[in-house]
């Protein structure tokens, strides 16, 4: 496998000799990969199939599983996925060379719990990279979607398990676009997406945690430029309510369910060491401050979504703007 796509606003190129993990890469996302061209990739990533441990030859222990070796990072068991990781910085260009080389452990849950190291294979080669290295352009990773609903561009911000995908794919059936489910990269402007499936009740690929299975986002873009926000929460009312959202209380609900993520729980770590490794990007992404900056510039609604089956995005957002008049 040697394939593109766009993540996080980043421009990967992967390179995998690993068939195995090829289809893992690519089973949940495959219309999100395309042929290598010509324009020069931000990040490449290649899957070796050598098995060797890293040569660790005078290299300086950043932390438990971490190393700087002239310049390189070199990680062990990366996020837990199984995977040693070389990181290299070339200028504008991050090189990153992954080995299965699992600890027993692991290598026992690669089998045992198909579903969770498909998802930690996927994090730590294709996202996590490209989530670090946005952070360079001032890009925040963000528990959060970017969807069209009519004229409108929504942020859709919301902890996990509110019903944010629900009608995320409400919206997209009905012809709208969005460029991620759960998660996001902003610099308080422009939202960039991850490539990632959608995990709803009935989605008909893998089956995952929750009584959950995968599916395919479809109208997926790169990126959006959002001009409201929209924070989810839900209750035990009959009926969805629809509020005005102070810009306090807005950037706290998307910086809480950011770091209530159970996607980027590893990935804090991962970020913090390539970052005291190579000097490069922020040891810990500006979460708060991006928040606070989309918080205040955009009209934020609060929509509490209540235990009877609810109404689509649009209408929803219709009672938002009645109530903002």
């Amino acid at each position: 496998m040697r394939a593109t796509l766009v993540q996080a606003g980043e421009r990967l190129v992967v390179s995998c000799a690993e068939r195995w993990v090829a289809r893992v890469l690519a089973e949940a996302c495959p219309d999100a990969w395309h042929p290598v061209g010509s324009t020069v990739p931000d990040i490449e990533v290649f899957v070796s199939t050598e098995r060797a441990p890293m040569d660790l030859t005078g290299a300086e222990p950043l932390t438990r599983g971490a190393w700087l070796r002239r310049g390189d990072v070199l990680l062990t068991n990366a996020a837990g996925s199984g995977f040693d990781l070389g990181v290299r910085v070339e200028g504008d260009r991050l090189r990153v060379e992954a080995r299965w080389r699992p600890p027993l452990r692991e290598h026992a849950a690669a089998y045992a719990l198909r579903s969770r190291f498909h998802l930690l294979a996927r994090a730590a080669l294709v996202q996590y990279p490209a989530l670090w290295w946005s952070g360079r352009r001032g890009r925040a990773p963000l528990h959060a979607a970017a969807v069209t609903v009519g004229d409108a561009t929504c942020l859709l911000a919301g902890p996990g398990g509110i019903g944010r995908s629900t009608l995320l794919l409400q919206a997209v059936a009905a012809g709208e676009h969005a460029c991620s489910d759960n998660l996001c990269v902003s610099d308080g402007v422009w939202t960039h997406g991850l490539v990632e499936p959608v995990r709803v009740e009935g989605g008909g690929g893998r089956r995952m945690a929750y009584g959950r299975s995968e599916r395919a986002l479809p109208g997926r873009v790169d990126a959006l430029r959002p001009d409201r926000l929209v924070v989810l929460r839900r209750s035990n009312a009959a009926w969805p309510v629809v509020n005005p959202l102070e810009p306090t209380a807005a950037a706290r609900a998307i910086t809480a369910g950011t770091y209530m993520a159970g996607e980027l729980r590893r990935y804090w770590a991962f970020a913090a060491a390539l970052a005291l490794g190579t000097g490069i990007g922020p040891s810990h992404p500006e979460v708060a401050e991006t928040s606070a900056e989309l918080a205040a510039r955009l009209p934020a609604y609060e929509i509490v979504l209540g235990a009877a089956p609810s109404a689509g995005l649009a209408e929803l957002l219709s009672h938002a703007s009645a109530v903002m008049l």
